[in-house]
């Protein structure tokens, strides 16, 4: 469980769940975390779009799962702040037994999260690292709210763009999907470089100004990359394509922004 004593948050350093908050419009910022965002609409006007286009997405995989899998329960990696819809509300609301376990280390995370993530007693909120899925996988709180003899959804949404460690992220994911029983499904999206003469070099502006900003994290990977992070589960269609491209609620009416090529999401399941 996450501890109550008072989490000192440090507003002179940007947080990613706070600079996240900031793109979607939210409150729970800080003048460093607006930095970061107006820093990114100098070369990507409509760079608040990116976050957008990953929480839809976020809620049409949540819904999908509810829907057409029996999946009731998640591991959602790296939750960020409830500005928006999130994963409980929109599986609860269509699986009102489904349970959601929250994993994220921010310590502004740390202290809403109790109070606007713990809801019901089929919500919880555990603070681990999430790129060490050892320790995640090891939480006393998920081993007693997840049964890992039934299938589970586990998200990693907008998360492992922010990781630059020497472990590849491959291999963090394969821990993970290991140990996921047959069912599973999971879900990444991730800030993307789609090889284009018309896109690349805008998800390469975008990336430099996410890594000499105060935030300080957020890489463009190519498909492959991306790919590879699915340790050969069986994609569910359309595979990894762009989010806003991924089962939209409705016929596209207008053209995409630039910025809507440049992050994409995909399902898979573990046979």
């Amino acid at each position: 469980m996450v501890p109550r004593e008072p989490v000192h948050i440090d507003t002179t350093k940007a947080s990613i769940a706070r600079v996240y908050d900031a793109f979607l419009n939210g409150k729970d910022n800080y003048e460093i975390d607006r930095e970061v965002l107006r820093r990114v609409q100098r070369v990507a006007p409509e760079a608040a779009q990116l976050a957008f286009d990953n929480r839809e997405f976020l809620i049409r995989a949540t819904r999908f799962i509810a829907l057409q899998t029996g999946i009731r329960q998640y591991l959602d990696c790296g939750s960020g702040l409830p500005t928006a819809e999130n994963t409980h509300q929109v599986a609860q609301r269509i699986r009102p037994d489904s349970t959601v376990v929250y994993v994220d280390n921010d310590p502004v995370v740390l202290a809403h999260g109790r109070a606007l993530l713990e809801e019901n007693d089929r919500t919880h909120f555990i603070a681990e690292d999430i790129f060490e899925p050892e320790a995640v996988l090891a939480n006393e709180t998920v081993q007693r709210n997840l049964d890992f003899t039934e299938p589970i959804a586990l998200f990693q949404m907008g998360t492992i763009h922010h990781y630059d460690g020497a472990r590849p992220p491959a291999d963090i994911m394969a821990v993970y999907i290991d140990a996921l029983p047959p069912g599973s499904v999971v879900g990444i999206s991730h800030f993307y470089d789609p090889e284009t003469t018309e896109h690349s070099a805008l998800a390469r502006r975008m990336e430099d100004v996410f890594l000499h900003s105060p935030m300080g994290t957020g890489l463009f990977r190519t498909g492959p990359a991306i790919q590879a992070m699915f340790h050969n589960l069986d994609m569910i269609a359309p595979g990894l394509t762009l989010c806003a491209e991924w089962w939209p609620d409705g016929p596209r009416l207008k053209p995409l922004d630039q910025v809507q090529y440049c992050i994409a999401g995909a399902l898979a399941i573990k046979r």
